[in-house]
């Protein structure tokens, strides 16, 4: 009883393709039983211009690089295809590009190296500024360093 309430709730889409489905799963059995009309009728069923559903009435297959020797993939309609195909490049490769490059221009210093020469050059300024040499000469404690012997080298 709920199996035919279910059933009478089905879209006749969702019927079209249950129908093809059994019909699919039954052929093997016709098959093996001996072929005949019925094995005939399973693979009417799986013809391909079908239209499965959504209301499509059959149709047959179109090749669509017949139809347009310059298709791209991006629609059937030639005019369209052709516009996707060269807004999707443009925007794709030559924005990519540009706010790409942009990007990483625009990224913090790595290893901060900007910065440690500015900080070295405003030091150097300041030790001119105040008479000191760029370098000192006891810029490391010489007490700290221990130096091998001759006999060590």
């Amino acid at each position: 009883m709920a199996m035919a309430a279910a059933a009478m709730m089905m879209s006749a889409t969702r019927r079209k393709a249950a129908a093809i489905l059994a019909a699919t799963a039954a052929a093997p059995r016709r098959l093996r039983g001996g072929g005949g009309a019925g094995a005939a009728g399973a693979v009417e069923a799986l013809s391909p211009t079908l239209g499965l559903g959504h209301g499509d009435a059959p149709r047959p297959e179109v090749n669509l690089m017949e139809k347009n020797p310059d298709y791209h993939g991006f629609s059937e309609d030639p005019v369209v295809d052709v516009w996707n195909m060269r807004m999707t490049f443009f925007f794709g490769i030559s924005v990519a590009i540009v706010v790409g490059s942009t990007f990483v221009y625009y990224l913090p210093d790595r290893g901060m190296r900007q910065w440690a020469r500015r900080e070295a050059e405003r030091r150097l300024k300041e030790r001119e500024a105040g008479g000191l040499p760029a370098i000192a000469v006891d810029y490391f404690n010489s007490e700290n360093i221990v130096l091998p012997t001759e006999g060590q080298e």
